[in-house]
This record gives C-alpha cells, structure tokens and sequence, in this order.
C-alpha cells in the first residue's frame, strides 16, 4: 500500500497522469542475466501505470554518457542505470544539471552508489525505489568535465581498485578490495600540497586524498561521517598511516564509527585543489581513471535529481531502504513467474 500511494502521489505531483517516460542504460559486461533485468523492469513500470522504457546498451567507447544525452533528447522523465561505478559515473555526468532522474539498479556485485542507497546488489529493489517516488536533488563533485555522486580520490584507495581483479569481485563481492588494499599497505606515502578553497598550500605526506559527497564506502562502511548529499559541501578525509598498526588503528576507528579517527583529517570546502610531485592513481565513484599529478575538484549544488528509498527527505540516502527490498517481492515474484 505504501508503494502505490506513494506514486499516485507523485505522478499527481508532476501531472503525468499517463506515467513517466523512462529509458535503461545497461552494462551488457556488468549484467549477468539481461531477460530477467528485463522482466523485473518491465514488471514495475506496468505495476504503476508507465509505458516500457527504452533500452540503451553501453559500449567500450561509451561507458553510457552519449546514450544518457540521448535518452533525454528522446523526452526521458527518468533514467534507470545498470552496471559498474563506470556506467553509473558516465550517467550521472550527462544528467548532472537536468531535470531527469537518475535510478541505480545494482548490477554484479554493486556499485559505489547503490551502496549508498542501501540497495546492495538487488535490481529489484532499485526498480521499486524509482516507483515509489523518492525523489531528492543531491550535490554532485566535479572533475574536468567528469562528474562523480560519492567520492573521487588520489593514492592509496585508487591502488587498492587497480589491485583488485574482477574474478575475484564477482567471487566474493566487495571483500575483494581487501586483498587490493593489502598489496598496498606498505608502500611509500605521497607527497602532496592541497588547497582547500583557495587557501595557502597545506603541505602532506598522505597515503590517501579522498573527497567525498556522502559517506559510505563498499560494504556500508561509512568513512565521512559528516557528509550530506545536498549541503553544498565536499568533504576531505587527508589518510597518513605509516605501519600497518597504524592502518588497523584508522580503520577499527572507521568501523566503530569513532568521532575522531587517527591519522586522519577532515576538511569540508567547495573546492579541493591536490597536487602532486609525481603521477598518482586517481578515481571517481570507484571508477580508476588516468594517472596525474593534480586533481581539482569541485562541488556543483543540487546538480542532480536522484531516485531515493522514502522518506526523501532524510540526509541519509539508504534511509528504511529494507521497507523497499521488501515492497520489491512482488516485482521479484513477478519477474521470476514469467521466465
């Protein structure tokens, strides 16, 4: 009941009494079993009333940006995304100032973003999300002319994605990036000079440069404990462990969700300057990207209009998102009765 009022509420809302166009941008390497994403989509958009959604696959030479601007171009109300943290980044690029909304459905074992949701890897629970209604307009980090929704970084965390194999992902799921991370503990720091709104240079020699919109790393553990996704803010967590004591001390403090946490220091600014004597390993959104040795970022507010578990009000993204996972039984139920 709650499923169904909540969308009739919002298509009186936004008068689209007929329902929302929608278009699905898919991973074909992310996306186990394509018939069943089909069906499970195809189940919700009917439960509400909403005509079938337009399918767009990604490309090696498009992660999912080009078939993101074409969806809109098409008349696209919402765009429901399936993949990697590389489709979800290109995606949140192209819809990054629009009025479209962006819907994660988790593909393999997640994506930094769903992770945030709390939909874990379930694309069922991210259909019922969009369906709902939840909706929430959410800062975006910028990069050049690339866009991230959770965090970018420089250093260690970039290491430990480059260190971690896809088998082993698919195996084990986000516990993978314990064994990148271990090949990694003891290498040397960076030596950086960061700036955070245009101040002097501060002078670092960190492991780790991480900048992030909302908080929470793979398997919901929460590094920023102060990041909001719609305060016009970015948050800077500057890593500096020397020994792996020190690693186990930075990270028994994240998992206990300490107030302080050693070895590490925040800052919260809307624009993060970091520069480096040597290239570095960067990401965005878990995404490696090319090596440099700078990385300027900054925050663009309310660029985007993300589909969010109720109530869409509450800072926190994943907030009662086990009321959705268990509204999804029906499309779950309905999709697997049709294969």
């Amino acid at each position: 009941m709650r499923t169904r009022v909540a969308v009739v509420m919002c298509l009186l809302h936004t008068g689209a009494v007929t329902g929302l166009r929608s278009a699905v941008i898919y991973n074909p390497v992310k996306v186990d079993d394509l018939d069943l994403l089909r069906r499970i989509v195809g189940e919700g958009v009917r439960s509400v009333g909403w005509p079938e959604p337009t399918w767009l696959e990604t490309t090696p030479e498009d992660a999912g940006r080009g078939q993101a601007a074409r969806a809109v171009a098409d008349g696209a109300e919402l765009v429901f995304v399936c993949g990697g943290d590389g489709t979800v980044m290109a995606v949140v690029t192209a819809l990054a100032g629009t009025d479209v909304a962006l819907a994660v459905l988790p593909a393999g074992t997640g994506n930094l973003l769903a992770a945030n949701l709390g939909l874990g890897t379930d694309a069922a629970t991210g259909v019922e999300v969009a369906i709902e209604g939840g909706r929430k307009r959410i800062d975006v980090g910028a990069v050049e002319d690339r866009c991230f929704a959770v965090m970018a970084g420089m250093g260690f965390d970039a290491q430990m994605l480059e260190g971690t194999s896809e088998t082993a992902k698919k195996h084990i799921g986000w516990l993978a990036y314990v064994g990148g991370a271990a090949k990694h503990l003891r290498d040397r720091p960076m030596r950086v000079r960061l700036v955070i709104d245009g101040g002097a240079p501060m002078p670092r020699r960190p492991r780790s440069v991480i900048v992030g919109n909302v908080g929470r790393l793979q398997g919901g553990v929460r590094l920023l404990s102060e990041a909001k996704p719609d305060d016009g803010k970015l948050d800077v967590a500057v890593l500096s462990p020397r020994s792996l004591r020190h690693w186990a001390e930075l990270g028994w403090a994240v998992v206990r969700r300490r107030k302080r946490v050693p070895l590490m220091e925040t800052y919260s600014a809307e624009r993060v300057e970091i520069y480096s004597n040597r290239a570095q390993p960067r990401q965005l959104d878990g995404d490696l990207i090319e090596p440099g040795r700078t990385m300027k970022i900054h925050i663009r507010r309310n660029a985007l209009l993300l589909c969010v578990p109720q109530p869409a009000g509450d800072p926190d993204l994943a907030y009662d998102s086990s009321a959705a996972k268990r509204a999804a039984e029906g499309v779950r139920a309905a999709a697997e009765e049709r294969a």
